[in-house]
């Protein structure tokens, strides 16, 4: 238990317990042939990033035959608001597989996603396995490793993955081992001193998560005028009026913007949804049918309702997207007033799964030729 001044407790992301467990496994192999096995109730991790050494328990391993063994990890996100926490993480490992010529080939099974048919394992996930393992194979061994989340389709359903390519489950996602609780409350204090120390600008470009950081780079934004927000849009919309910042451009993938469109200013999937629902509501305003606007409702996500509507008529997604902008600015601007008594400027771009610009507001417009 996290006591209420302490400061959050990191954790490990994915990568790291698949790789737990599909060390553990490897040795559960390779004790196999001795009089008393040697129980494995944890494993030393490399992290590599960082450079240091974790610490992971080991749940249950089990040789499934001369050559094979499983092996289940769960995950401890920390003090995050994670849907992952406990989820099971098992490796089946597989030694001298006839035909394999790699030392190490990685494989996605059961509840891990896919992208572009390519299982969703990322380049630290996979240098963690590779370097990690390799420590461990003897002479001539090759090995085969499957990781498996018998959790991660269901998992991956009450996610955003899916609007960013990611199919048929969880990925094995991040450039770190280390799993910073940005969603925990006493995350918001390291945020709101990092906006502070960017309030000298007279305007600060906010992004949800890394997708937005990444593209606002791209795009040419100063670096020293982002502020990544996680999903604590409202408090830091206060702050930047606390701050005396004239302006504010938020940033950010549609199906996390829209909520501030509907008057919801903390944007994790835990406190509040209804992105659908918003969606339809203005849709509806704008006159688009009915039967289309239940079509809209329905979608499970937004991002199939955004396409349903640029299916039917490009001016439709102007048109509704525009309107839905447009409130977005007007909700921040006028929440800001609200809780710290100073005006501010917002303005909106928002964007879809393939990282293309939606809409502009037209202070979002103007906002963006000064920040870039």
């Amino acid at each position: 238990m996290t006591l209420p001044n302490a400061a959050p407790r990191a954790g490990y992301t994915l990568p790291v317990f698949a790789c737990a467990a599909a060390i553990a496994a490897l040795r559960h192999l390779h004790q196999a042939r001795l009089t008393e096995l040697e129980s494995i109730s944890s494993i030393s991790i490399d992290l590599l990033e960082p450079p240091e050494t974790a610490e992971i328990a080991v749940e249950q391993v089990a040789r499934l035959s001369p050559n094979s063994a499983l092996a289940i990890t769960r995950s401890d996100p920390g003090d995050n608001l994670d849907l992952t926490r406990h989820t099971p993480i098992w490796a089946l490992v597989e030694l001298n597989v006839v035909g394999q010529t790699e030392a190490i080939a990685i494989q996605g099974g059961e509840g891990l996603g896919r992208q572009n048919d390519q299982p969703a394992i990322y380049a630290y996930a996979r240098r963690l396995l590779q370097e990690n393992l390799g420590r461990q194979l003897r002479s001539g061994e090759t090995l085969r490793v499957k990781i498996i989340l018998p959790e991660g389709k269901a998992l991956a359903e009450r996610t955003s993955n899916a609007a960013f390519g990611v199919v048929e489950g969880l990925s094995l996602l991040g450039t770190s081992g280390i799993s910073q609780p940005l969603s925990a409350p006493g995350q918001l204090e390291i945020f709101r001193q990092d906006l502070q120390n960017k309030a000298k600008h007279d305007c600060l470009v906010f992004c949800i998560g890394e997708n937005g950081l990444d593209l606002s780079r791209k795009l040419g934004i100063q670096s020293d005028r982002l502020v990544k927000t996680a999903n604590w849009l409202g408090p830091l919309l206060v702050e930047a009026g606390m701050q005396g910042v004239p302006s504010v451009l938020l940033f950010g993938y549609h199906g996390k913007l829209i909520k501030l469109a509907g008057g919801i200013f903390h944007t994790h999937h835990h406190v509040a949804d209804g992105r659908q629902e918003i969606l339809a509501a203005y849709c509806a305003s704008l006159g688009l049918p009915t039967p289309e606007v239940q079509i809209i409702l329905a979608s499970p996500t937004t991002e199939a309702a955004l396409k349903h509507l640029r299916e039917l008529d490009s001016e439709w997604v102007e048109s509704v997207y525009g309107a839905i902008a447009q409130q977005i600015d007007q909700r921040a601007a006028a929440y800001i007033k609200v809780h710290s008594d100073r005006a501010v400027a917002v303005g909106s771009i928002l964007f879809d799964r393939d990282r293309r610009i939606i809409v502009r507001s037209p202070i979002g417009a103007s906002l963006l030729s000064k920040v870039c």
